[in-house]
């Protein structure tokens, strides 16, 4: 059974569970405590572009990404709190919540495209030190698309000679950046590692309709997950090696999972997608452990080639001078 609440502004998800599915459940959320549920905080403020699956149609009614998130957390055991105002960014707040859940986009301490409550300053470096205190973060799609701070160099073959240097300490947290996307289209993914929670399914890789984010400024320590096989992809912005479109990696003494996946409405019904991240919150909850040694190096050798720059159009020619 599950009810809908209003309190502070916010829409909360109160569990209670009847009981866990005797099927393992990825994230090893079939050993979860039925009696003090993981709590989820889903952030899905949109600074920038507002993807459809986080668009509410009345201000007391989910996205259809945080109907599927609150179902996700009935179905596995942990509770899911859904807001996309940023004043949650509190002291207080955040310690009630074992995972931080980010679909966000554009700068999030600006009230931005939706109009909703920006993160205070204050509470950006809150988030930042909880997480590297020992919370965990899970981003999802648009999360590596906030806080662009630098500038893109001129010539893009140059951006990894001071490699993070400039980063963001916010892309620093997550673990890569978004530099844009070409036309939706099918893909091949390699599973880097299929003994990671939620990608057990995908041992073999897999193929899916999706729009498909290009990324750089990856943390060297990561822990990658799945593979972007760009050969064959359409489009210069896959005119590159294959690279990861998520990974694992420790922060401090938290957890962050990402996974570029979750644009499109019927991505959030699959259950490859499904499996992945209910995986990776369970993870990042601290319910079940996982190898995550870095290994960027050996299985996307080719990660620091950036796609090539869009060619300039031609300036229109100028007018005649009157006479």
């Amino acid at each position: 059974m599950k009810t809908i609440i209003r309190q502070f502004g916010l829409l909360t998800l109160a569990l209670v569970l009847t009981g866990v599915s005797a099927q393992a459940a990825p994230g090893g959320w079939d050993r979860v405590d039925k009696a003090k549920p993981k709590q989820v905080l889903f952030f899905t403020k949109s600074s920038g572009f507002e993807h459809s699956v986080v668009k509410r149609t009345a201000p007391d009614q989910l996205s259809h990404a945080e109907k599927l998130m609150t179902e996700w957390g009935v179905t596995n055991g942990f509770s899911v709190t859904c807001t996309k105002d940023g004043g949650v960014f509190t002291a207080a707040n955040l310690a009630k919540y074992d995972v931080i859940c980010f679909y966000t986009s554009g700068m999030l301490t600006d009230i931005g495209t939706d109009k909703q409550p920006a993160i205070p300053v204050a509470g950006k470096q809150l988030l930042l030190e909880a997480i590297r205190n020992g919370k965990g973060f899970v981003g999802l799609h648009p999360s590596t698309d906030c806080f662009h701070h630098q500038p893109e160099p001129a010539d893009r073959s140059t951006r990894y000679q001071a490699y993070g240097a400039d980063s963001d300490p916010y892309t620093a947290m997550i673990g890569g950046e978004f530099i844009r996307h070409g036309a939706q289209q099918k893909a091949r993914v390699t599973t880097a590692d299929a003994a990671f929670p939620g990608c057990e399914h995908l041992k073999g890789g897999f193929e899916l309709h999706e729009e498909w984010y290009t990324l750089k400024d990856f943390a060297l320590d990561m822990h990658a997950l799945l593979i972007l096989e760009t050969k064959g992809m359409k489009g210069i912005d896959y005119q590159r090696a294959p690279f990861p479109i998520s990974w694992a990696r420790p922060h401090g003494k938290g957890r962050v999972f990402y996974t570029a996946m979750g644009h499109r409405e019927d991505v959030w019904t699959n259950p490859l997608f499904i499996n992945h991240v209910v995986g990776g919150l369970g993870w990042a909850a601290g319910n079940v452990g996982a190898e995550v040694t870095p290994n960027l190096e050996q299985v996307a050798p080719g990660f620091r080639e950036i796609q090539p720059q869009e060619p300039k159009k031609p300036a229109a020619p100028a007018a005649p001078a009157a006479k």
